[in-house]
């Protein structure tokens, strides 16, 4: 049992007291608390496994442990764009799929799986941009990879069955911590405090060999102080893509301490995977010279990973060309009501990643591992087959904090971070047909890289009256990184950055809301973007106008956007040599757009939740050399940014503790690079689920038994989410040709997964 407290609107009738002080009758002002403590903004209140609606925009529940997220979090009364999805609306869904998979339907969300069920690698795309540019935080700690900027679900299966809520905030969004946002921030709270003991058993089985178990439960609250709480869990998946393996496994343990005035949490959690790579995805040009079909359409699950020639010619494939990591996380979270107006956060988390990517190379040149050229049988060799793993092992440790003043009319958080990350990057020869004078253990390449990064914040919400009310968020970072790769080159930039932000939020009635701000974001470069040279930091200007509107049985957002960017750092289309995305400067772009979101109740049993995100992103005066020559291409599209997207969920509940959704998601057309080539085109796909989420409850020792379905693309639709794009130049000739090749990401057709869950 969760525990809440519950602020009403004027047509409500009564008002619940809360377990903290804080949050007692007759405190503070409704609207006040609001900017506090409703994080679910305009959204239907949740009963069981549905939204019901709430007459107002000042009627929400909100658990107890999101105030260890306040600080990064946003309410209807600041002027940012976001949404809000919880553990119940989740649920139906969660059958062992990652996260980003899970928020697909939400507004302009694009995602795709690279083994093609969404199980292993996946991605995300908000309003264009790619995950290096959301900010994701994990109970308000920075959970992106400090030096690629990345998020790696991979790393952490099953974690939805951990979450309580997240929040996804579209654009600049407010002030957090770890690497600016330029597309999104997504904040993820974990499991609340259950005050009640429990057990419960999942499992789930499905198309591909899929099958994921897990177990959690919980003490309750032990003399009402205190709670132990935890998961395990285990996923393999054979992969729509051959040999797109994944046999992942996590863990979860929290303790949790709370009193009238305290909230204390220390979670341990983390996770190992071992996927077989699909990251080059379909390139027909390269399955050709394999000797293999290089139609798509009919041989869709084609993998080129570990594919090589033995003595006699045939192709085979190596059979350990696996990613294999392991994270681990610690965080320590404290909450302190220090009096009526007065409220601190203090966190503490570390880190630790270490694991390797396994690869067979056939032919290699000796000079890429320092090995001298050798004589066999009269002939000077200087290639070798053999199989190499490139390490990773990092550590990332540091404090956020935060403390927050309300009073009347003002609500204001001062708060900031210090974090430091090392990174140890190093490859070893583990065999190889000829070693020349190589030795067990020698590293052919050994580099280092350190970053730290300190910022500062305050955010301050004063209402002016009932109608208005004002909203400023100031931000200093400071940037160290240093590196000394092969790919890099030697590094060593600090960035200082200012992000100031400002709105404007007016109430017009408990029903209609409206904003507008103003944000600027300054961003450091990853370390793939050192690849290419010498690369600046980017700079954002972010316009959002937003209107929404809350009735019982129609719930509206809307919002408008013109996100100017000087010196992006936008994706080439192209792919380093380990499947990392390629990034460049592009001088002046901008991303404006429109976006619409709503509920809307249809009777007793039905709910229809449709978005729609319509958009233009273009690079200004574009600059590209082809053929040897500087064309100006004018005006381009940027890459990966459809300039439609829609989604929508029309829920139907014929009887209680009974769910049929039908899902729908619309991407349009869009290119892979930025130059409009024809041959860099994705086409548009639309993909439609089918979800049931049925509940049989029992009075006894077991307290229920939930059946969940799923079947992806039903209609079974060949989609293709994702792919590269590159160029190259032919010298041969005496003059320069510029060729095109591409690659592609084939999802699979209809698929499905059954779920169990035994709750005691």
């Amino acid at each position: 049992m969760k525990t809440y407290f519950t602020i009403f609107s004027s047509k409500a009738v009564g008002f619940a007291d809360g377990p903290m002080r804080l949050f007692k009758k007759g405190k503070r002002p409704i609207k006040n608390l609001l900017y506090m403590a409703a994080l679910t903004g305009p959204a239907l209140a949740l009963s069981g496994q549905e939204r019901q609606p709430v007459d107002s925009l000042e009627g929400t529940k909100v658990v107890l442990d999101e105030v260890l997220v306040q600080a990064v979090r946003v309410n209807k009364e600041s002027p940012v764009t976001f949404t809000n999805l919880r553990r119940e609306e989740i649920a139906p869904r969660n059958l062992g799929q990652d996260i980003p998979v899970l928020m697909n339907y939400l507004p302009a969300v694009v995602t795709t799986s690279d083994a093609g069920a969404g199980v292993g690698y996946t991605g995300i795309r908000v309003r264009g941009s790619d995950a290096t540019r959301v900010n994701v935080t994990i109970n308000g700690i920075p959970y992106n990879d400090a030096e690629s900027h990345g998020t790696f679900w991979v790393n952490m299966p099953d974690f939805a069955s951990s979450t309580e809520s997240l929040q996804l905030q579209r654009g600049v969004g407010t002030s957090t911590n770890g690497a600016g946002a330029f597309g999104a921030s997504l904040n993820l709270l974990t499991d609340a405090v259950s005050e009640e003991a429990y057990g419960q058993i999942s499992s789930s089985i499905g198309s591909f060999n899929t099958l994921r178990n897990n177990i959690k439960f919980s003490t309750g609250l032990l003399n009402d102080r205190v709670e132990i709480s935890g998961r395990l869990s285990r996923i393999t998946s054979d992969g729509y893509i051959d040999r797109a393996s994944s046999k992942l496994e996590s863990y979860f343990l929290q303790a949790a301490y709370k009193d009238d005035n305290t909230l204390l949490k220390a979670l341990i959690f983390g996770g190992h995977e071992v996927t077989y790579q699909s990251w080059y995805g379909f390139e027909p040009a390269y399955v050709a010279a394999l000797g293999a079909n290089p139609n798509i359409d009919e041989n869709r699950t084609f993998n080129v990973s570990g594919a090589y020639f033995d003595e006699e010619g045939n192709l085979q494939f190596y059979d350990k060309e696996e990613d294999n990591y392991r994270q681990d996380h610690a965080q320590l979270l404290w909450n302190q009501q220090l009096s009526d107006t007065w409220s601190t956060n203090v966190a503490f988390h570390f880190t630790n990643g270490r694991g390797y990517f396994e690869q067979f190379r056939e032919d290699d040149d000796f000079a890429t591992y320092g090995f001298e050229s050798l004589i066999v049988n009269g002939e000077t060799l200087n290639t070798t087959d053999l199989v190499r793993r490139r390490w990773l092992d990092n550590e990332f440790y540091g404090t956020v904090f935060s403390a927050n003043y309300h009073k009347n009319r003002l609500n204001l958080i001062f708060g900031g971070g210090w974090n430091s990350y090392q990174g140890a990057h190093f490859g070893e020869v583990i065999w190889a047909r000829y070693a020349s004078q190589s030795h067990l253990r020698d590293k052919y390449y050994d580099d280092d890289s350190n970053k730290s990064d300190f910022n500062l914040y305050a955010k301050a919400n004063y209402g002016l009256g009932s109608k208005w009310s004002l909203f400023a968020d100031l931000q200093y970072r400071r940037v160290g990184y240093s590196a000394n790769g092969d790919d890099t080159g030697l590094v060593d930039d600090t960035f200082r950055f200012f992000n100031p932000k400002a709105g404007l939020v007016y109430d017009l009635n408990a029903n209609n809301n409206f904003y507008f701000s103003y944000a600027v974001a300054n961003r450091e470069p990853n370390r793939n973007d050192y690849e290419n040279g010498n690369p600046k930091p980017e700079r954002l200007n972010d316009f959002e106008l937003g209107w929404r509107y809350v009735s019982p049985k129609f719930q509206l957002n809307a919002n408008a956007y013109y996100m100017r960017y000087k010196d992006q750092l936008v994706l080439t289309g192209e792919l380093n040599d380990v499947g990392g995305p390629l990034r460049a400067n592009v001088g002046d772009s901008y991303r404006t757009g429109i976006e619409l979101d709503a509920h809307i109740l249809l009777g007793e049993s039905f709910r229809i939740s449709p978005n729609i995100a319509l958009s233009s992103n273009k690079n200004v005066d574009f600059v590209f050399q082809r053929n040897g020559r500087l064309e100006e291409l004018g005006n381009t599209h940027i890459a990966y940014s459809p300039n439609v997207v829609f989604g929508n969920q029309l829920a139907y509940t014929p009887m209680e503790h009974l769910r049929i959704a039908f899902l729908t998601k619309y991407v349009g057309e869009q290119y892979m690079g930025n130059i409009d080539s024809e041959g860099s085109v994705l086409d548009a796909y639309t993909q439609s689920d089918l979800s049931l989420h049925y509940t049989l409850e029992f009075g006894s020792v077991l307290e229920s038994i939930t059946f969940s379905g799923l079947v992806n693309n039903i209609f079974d639709a060949d989609i293709i989410s994702n792919g590269y794009f590159y160029t190259y130049d032919d010298h041969s000739t005496g003059s320069v040709v510029t060729y095109e090749g591409a690659g592609y990401y084939p999802q699979a057709g209809t698929n499905f997964l059954l779920g169990a869950t035994v709750r005691f």
